[in-house]
């Protein structure tokens, strides 16, 4: 078994699902990329994953509110959401789904860095 924790990403852009693939890799976490909080909650890696980072919107499906929401007491206070559109109503909404840290994009990596770490150390 790795204890190495597993960081899950979901965003429906492939581009930034690689990006940060990197970043999480670069820090010493593994990766598990998904395009969809659907595909997530249905794979294995979703029991596994210690952190979640995911876009707020995805089309067709559960944006990352709702996902938040889906992980429940799992991931609780262990999600990260980005997003460009976030404001005061968004953040209002994903606080009460237990998101942690709210991103928006674009952000800085090291932003981004210190909320993994916080949420790790936990």
């Amino acid at each position: 078994m790795n204890d190495t924790p597993l960081i899950a990403v979901v965003d429906d852009d492939a581009g930034m699902r690689q990006s940060l693939d990197g970043l999480v890799r670069s820090l010493g976490y593994r990766a598990a990329l998904f395009s969809s909080a659907e595909a997530f909650l249905a794979a294995p890696e979703a029991a596994s994953s210690r952190c979640v980072i995911s876009d707020f919107q995805m089309p067709g499906g559960m944006d990352g509110i709702e996902l938040a929401r889906s992980v429940g007491n799992s991931l609780q206070g262990r999600v990260i959401l980005m997003s460009a559109f976030l404001n005061d109503k968004v953040r209002g909404q994903a606080s009460d789904a237990g998101v942690r840290c709210f991103l928006r994009k674009p952000f800085d990596g090291d932003t981004l860095i210190n909320c993994i770490e916080s949420i790790l150390t936990d």
